[in-house]
């Protein structure tokens, strides 16, 4: 899809990061100008393309591409990606969410994304090794520790970030390079529960979130029914951790298609089956559904984990959860949104409820630098802080501007625009307390 495409039918992540950039603006007073044009704009995005010696002795060309949105507060962080429809503009737009993040996490970085258009489907493991070495090369200096630290995102992982490690550790000998990319192999520098963190992290912001009472007749994970779409690692993960809390997985689902059985699905079953079959698709004594059919599952809690603009307005009046957990980055449309808040359906969004990875990224990132590895225990506590710090800061700001909207008669904000205000709110205190506009 094109992004003139995309744009016409609302489902470019570019247009759609910049329309709830604009609502959270509507709830900000005296914000000058001038700084939102700075926060909205990505601060740098370095192209690159490359030929690799493919193995039937041909050469094909690569294009990359790598945007930092912001690093008024650090170093950018955010994935790499390789995609055959990857676009600097859907970049661009994860990058300025990721800045959003990393704000609301009170994160010592702004926002970045990168992405090499590719199929890896269709690719070696050794194509995979050269095209990832030869984009490290190409960037240079646009990445490092204290520059624009890469992370894995879809279809890399710590392989990915291992050869990234490698390869700017040949060109900067004698650093300490190991920081460079989070979600390394533990040998390497990863973090013990950087491979569950998003997961782990959703799990956390959703019991925070319901104990404050907000989703009337939804006050724990005892007994809710939970529909989970997409089980790659974050699906995955909530899974078994929902499942563990004392949740009830009623459906889940993966590219393929899905299953539901309404007495609840053992995750080590569904695994099981996945990993046999390549899908969840065929469990003994559960019913095949789809993934439309997933979405307007009867449910209490639907986490969409898989792609983004999956509940649009078009099947938006399906949904029957209640409450909507984004752990995939922009899984619900602004379309959806108004239409999921007319009908007192609450969406915890997704720069609260996914930011489980960014935050043990960093403690990966932090333990580098200081040449530690913290026990499991640890980032578990300390991850669990911070997700529940952001909730609470999230919900508060939600309550001042609700009460805003209510004095002036306006339409009631959602937890998304309290989210994005209170990070946009942070990172512009930020800029003007450093008197960075010269």
């Amino acid at each position: 899809m094109s992004d003139a495409a995309g744009a016409d039918n609302g489902l470019d992540l570019y247009v759609i990061a910049q329309r709830q950039f604009d609502r959270a603006l509507s709830w900000i007073d005296e914000l000058k100008s001038g700084l939102i044009d700075y926060l909205v704009t990505p601060k740098r995005t370095v192209h690159v393309r490359f030929p690799i010696h493919m193995d039937d002795d041909s050469v094909r060309t690569f294009h990359g591409f790598r945007v930092l949105h912001n690093s008024s507060r650090g170093p950018g962080k955010g994935g790499i990606r390789y995609h055959p429809d990857v676009t600097e503009h859907e970049v661009a737009a994860l990058a300025a969410l990721m800045t959003w993040k990393t704000a609301l996490a009170d994160l010592p970085f702004g926002g970045a994304k990168g992405g090499v258009v590719c199929n890896p489907k269709e690719l070696s493991r050794a194509e995979l090794r050269r095209i990832t070495r030869r984009f490290v090369i190409e960037l240079g200096d646009a990445i490092g520790p204290h520059t624009d630290i890469p992370a894995p995102d879809v279809y890399t992982n710590e392989q990915t970030m291992a050869w990234i490690y490698d390869t700017f550790d040949v060109f900067h000998r004698g650093q300490n390079n190991r920081a460079v990319v989070t979600g390394k192999p533990l040998r390497l520098g990863g973090s013990l529960g950087r491979d569950s963190a998003t997961g782990r992290g959703c799990l956390n912001a959703t019991e925070r979130f319901l104990e404050h009472r907000i989703v009337d007749g939804l006050d724990s994970l005892a007994g809710a029914r939970v529909a989970i779409q997409g089980l790659g690692n974050v699906g995955a993960h909530s899974m078994k951790l929902f499942h563990e809390a004392g949740a009830t997985i009623v459906c889940v689902s993966d590219s393929q298609g899905g299953v539901a059985d309404d007495a609840g699905l053992d995750p080590r079953e569904v695994l099981a089956h996945k990993a046999e079959h390549g899908s969840v698709v065929g469990l003994p004594e559960t019913k095949t559904i789809t993934n439309e059919d997933l979405l307007a599952c009867d449910c209490d809690i639907l986490i969409p984990a898989a792609l983004e603009c999956q509940v649009r307005k078009d099947n938006a009046a399906d949904v029957k959860a209640r409450l909507v957990v984004e752990a995939a980055n922009a899984p619900v449309t602004p379309e959806a949104d108004e239409l999921l808040q007319q009908r007192g359906i609450v969406v915890l969004p997704d720069i609260v409820a996914n930011g489980g990875g960014v935050v043990v990224s960093y403690f990966e990132w932090v333990q580098n630098l200081e040449n530690q590895q913290w026990p499991l225990d640890e980032v578990e506590r300390k991850l669990k802080s911070k997700m529940e710090a952001s909730v609470d800061a999230m919900v508060a700001r939600w309550q001042v501007i609700r009460e805003k909207a209510d004095r002036e008669d306006g339409s009631p904000p959602t937890l998304r625009d309290a989210a994005l205000v209170e990070a946009i709110t942070r990172l512009s205190e930020h800029i003007l307390q450093l008197d960075i506009c010269m």
